[in-house]
């Protein structure tokens, strides 16, 4: 089905429509992975956004129920150069076209996507629209002008869970707020350091590596305030990827202020945005972002350079941070934004790639394995 996509500065692409007629206004980003399209449709980081996937050929391995980050497709439209209809893979039980029309998302495929990314590229991530039941490019493009900008959304509050819930061997299994949500009384493992973690949009694969260090883990709802985490009494803090601006994630940023000196903190993407707001940095829009599995970037410690996944259009001002308190610990080798740190004195940890990755390399799943130690010590310290 014939399809246009239109960017707020009025650049047209034309494209068809694989899963039937519909129209939808989002920012268009583009992301530069190979493979885990499925992993991309389900990550709440890409709430509020039209992904162009750089590689040329999407759909050839299918969907399955075991490759999402979420409880549903998070994304607003899926744009592709060729969309491959005969799936390949013992895993799949469905096409992407199914998958995608299951959760009532467009899908558009037979478009440039190597002139739309150096579109974003030179003019920057944008609102857009795709539509198939109005091909008129300057009714349409009014349209995208119309829509909210990303910036100044608290799209966090959207994605987040609603109830709190424990993870438990690849499940949620969500709290009774009447008779389980009680304080310390929520734990199950005495044995086991104990984690809050926030949800400002958490992906799964969080939640797995969490699991996997031994951690019994309890999600909470991006809301939830200082005074409830202390009467939950956690051995440790996590803060979510998620999507949008950090800046109206105000609720959030006061939480953590209170919390900086509780228990050890653990900030990735959306959550290392928020630490660094807490503690008196800012944050600014880039413009196109990081997404992908490529992004290279150098452990200042170590000198080891980590290939990671990323997914984020916001970042901490370096120059913003201070230096007395924080100790800058990663940098992005393509455009020098800070990618890490760390507080000086205080059990603060901080990164603004995925190292869950899913999809991407695994160089960065030891980040996991420090905060367990930062909780363990801090927890027998307490003692």
């Amino acid at each position: 089905m014939e399809a246009l996509l239109i960017t707020e500065d009025g650049r047209s692409f034309p494209c068809r429509s694989f899963t039937g007629s519909g129209e939808v206004t989002a920012e268009v980003v583009f992301n530069t992975g190979m493979t885990g399209y499925q992993e991309v449709l389900t990550d709440p980081s890409y709430k509020g956004q039209m992904v162009v996937m750089t590689y040329p050929l999407i759909g050839n391995y299918g969907t399955n129920s075991e490759d999402v980050e979420s409880d549903r497709i998070q994304v607003s439209a899926f744009i592709l150069r060729e969309y491959q209809d005969y799936p390949s893979n013992f895993r799949s039980n469905a096409s992407l076209a199914h998958y995608l029309k299951s959760g009532k998302v467009m899908g558009v495929d037979q478009v440039d996507t190597r002139a739309v990314t150096r579109h974003i590229r030179d003019s920057g991530a944008m609102r857009a629209v795709i539509s198939t039941k109005s091909l008129d490019p300057k009714t349409i493009r009014q349209k995208a002008l119309a829509a909210p900008a990303m910036a100044g959304q608290n799209l966090a509050a959207v994605v987040s869970t609603n109830t709190p819930y424990r993870w438990v061997s690849g499940k949620r299994q969500f709290l009774d707020p009447n008779t389980e949500v009680a304080g310390s009384s929520m734990w199950r493992n005495n044995d086991a350091p104990k984690v809050a973690a926030f949800d400002f949009g958490i992906k799964y694969n969080i939640l797995r590596q969490l699991e996997a260090q031994g951690l019994e883990v309890i999600v909470v709802p991006a809301d939830t305030t200082a005074r409830t985490i202390r009467q939950m009494a956690p051995d440790g803090i996590f803060l979510s990827n998620g999507p949008g601006d950090p800046e109206p994630v105000t609720d959030a940023v006061a939480a953590i202020r209170e919390l900086i000196d509780y228990r050890p903190l653990f900030g990735i993407c959306l959550g290392h945005q928020l630490l660094g707001l807490a503690l008196g940095g800012k944050t600014f829009k880039l413009k196109f972002g990081h997404r992908g599995a490529n992004q290279p970037v150098k452990d200042l410690r170590s000198g080891r350079i980590e290939i990671t996944s990323q997914n984020h259009g916001f970042g901490v001002d370096l120059e913003s941070m201070d230096t007395d308190a924080v100790e800058i610990t990663h940098m992005n080798l393509n455009d020098g934004t800070l990618e890490g740190f760390r507080h000086k004195k205080l059990p603060i940890l901080a990164v603004q790639y995925h190292p869950e990755a899913s999809p991407g390399p695994h160089d960065a799943e030891y980040l996991f394995h420090q905060f367990k130690e930062m909780v363990v010590k801090e927890k027998r310290a307490s003692v």
